[in-house]
């Protein structure tokens, strides 16, 4: 049996026929580690379920652990701690050669522990969220938060990993260990025997490529110093203190320099400073979420050393599909591939032949709407677009009212009402438009029709904004229906 590279990524090694440009989890080596976190704040940043029940495990946990902290409950503490094992399935991080984990484990566990109840962070409602242990904790750091927060949102990466699975294919082993899943009822860890993709490295469990940094927000040292510090200066003038430095002009100066030598640079000086001058840290966990970007197509490249994202290639494979029925499934997937790469990261969790209805009416794509500018951002906004669903005709013919009809019947207050209808090409675009505008009109939903040509206009769009998002040809056409 051939040796399998430990570097092969998910998509080689399970022979997708896609690359991270189409995929929704981060295509990660299948032995090794890229060099990208799970980011707690894009977490919070995410308009989705999943998110939100990701966040709500989150707070769960670190205010349960933070209780057993002003308890001094030390063996409760421990308990939840030791759930961070130091395991690999995520491949994430900053391990070198084969993935190692870097979550808490035993050891780290009761140094994490004491380091908890030594500072003031953890004891006086300074620690209000996982990743601010970052800028308070001693040895705590991206890989280590990034691992942990894995450990506690394992439940929900557990059902993102089958879903995925099922969406592009991945064959899943039955009876897999789950792992420690925290329990937010019982307040425990759980185990129990899972569906799963596993290789000869063991267990894959797959992550959002949308909630993925190569960099931590959260920065001990960017926030001592641009976040801190200032205030600090501010507070050693109006007390005049030994600090300060008269100008020839009779103004006042504090260097950093001279705090950090004064008072050290620490986390436990840090933590107590802002306790001090709390306005800081507001200001900081401010700017920190309105930062907490997702990565890029270009920056996802080169982080995983593989090709800038080739939509021209995406495009020209979806024009020669031949139109009609028997070509109908290959039509939806390229369409879904495109749409997929191009409106990333505003769109995400795409899913296929989504049931509704008790399953009498089926869509062809969903996804999930998770903007924070641009187009779909102001579609969110004004509208009900929660989700933002896809229809596919690979017709050679005219795109008549039971079409329209049938996507605008798949629209609810809650799902959203926002569709796209995808088709190959249009004797009377001006009919068709009218029937979309008609449609919005009477309050039966909002639905944007792109024919072969509109998706090259699109694909040019988004080269020319070096991946802008705010697709000025959705917002030409969705404005024909509303104005």
């Amino acid at each position: 049996m051939a040796t399998v590279n430990p570097k092969t990524r998910v998509s080689t090694y399970y022979k997708l026929g896609r690359d991270q440009t189409t995929l929704d989890f981060v295509d990660v080596p299948i032995g090794n580690d890229i060099p990208v976190f799970l980011d707690p704040s894009r977490l919070r940043s995410m308009d989705s379920t999943w998110a939100s029940e990701c966040t709500s495990l989150l707070q769960h946990f670190f205010e349960n652990l933070l209780e057993h902290v002003r308890n001094n409950s030390q063996a409760a503490g421990l308990a939840m701690l030791e759930g961070l094992s130091e395991r690999n399935e995520f491949h994430l991080g900053l391990s070198k050669g084969r993935s190692q984990g870097s979550g808490l484990g035993s050891v780290f566990a009761l140094r994490f522990w004491m380091a908890l109840t030594k500072s003031k962070a953890g004891s006086t409602g300074l620690l209000k969220d996982l990743e601010d242990a970052c800028l308070f904790i001693e040895g705590v750091g991206p890989d280590r938060i990034s691992d942990a927060t894995c450990n506690i949102i394992r439940g929900p990466l557990i059902r993102y990993t089958q879903e995925m699975c099922h969406y592009y294919g991945i064959p899943m082993d039955k009876q897999v260990p789950s792992g420690p899943v925290w329990n937010p009822i019982s307040g425990r860890w759980e185990d129990s025997l899972v569906e799963l993709p596993t290789t000869k490295y063991g267990t894959l469990l797959l992550v959002p490529k949308i909630a993925v940094r190569h960099r931590f927000v959260y920065d001990s040292t960017k926030y001592y110093t641009h976040y801190l510090l200032p205030l600090m200066q501010e507070h050693e003038k109006s007390i005049n203190s030994g600090l300060v430095h008269v100008l020839l002009d009779g103004r006042k100066r504090v260097t950093k320099k001279d705090l950090k030598e004064k008072y050290g640079v620490d986390k436990l000086v840090i933590a107590d400073k802002t306790l001090q001058h709390p306005t800081g840290l507001d200001k900081y966990r401010e700017d920190a979420r309105r930062t907490s970007t997702p990565l890029s197509h270009v920056q996802l490249a080169e982080i995983e050393n593989i090709s800038n994202p080739r939509f021209d290639k995406l495009l020209s494979d979806l024009i020669k599909i031949p139109t009609g029925k028997t070509s109908a499934t290959d039509y939806e997937n390229a369409v879904e591939a495109l749409l997929s790469a191009l409106f990333f990261p505003s769109l995400s969790f795409p899913q296929k032949q989504t049931k509704i209805h008790e399953g009498r009416k089926r869509i062809d794509i969903t996804y999930v709407n998770n903007s924070r500018d641009g187009f779909f951002r102001w579609l969110s906004s004004n509208y009900p677009a929660a989700h933002i669903f896809v229809e596919c005709k690979n017709y050679g013919k005219e795109v008549e009212n039971p079409e329209i009809d049938q996507l605008s019947g798949r629209f609810g207050p809650s799902r959203g009402q926002v569709g796209l209808l995808v088709c190959r090409s249009l004797e009377n675009e001006n009919l068709l438009s009218r029937r979309c505008i008609d449609t919005a009109h009477d309050h039966r939903g909002f639905i944007v029709h792109l024919t072969d040509e509109d998706l090259t206009t699109l694909v040019k769009d988004y080269s020319a904004s070096n991946g802008g998002s705010d697709y000025p040809l959705l917002r030409r056409k969705f404005n024909a229906l509303v104005l």
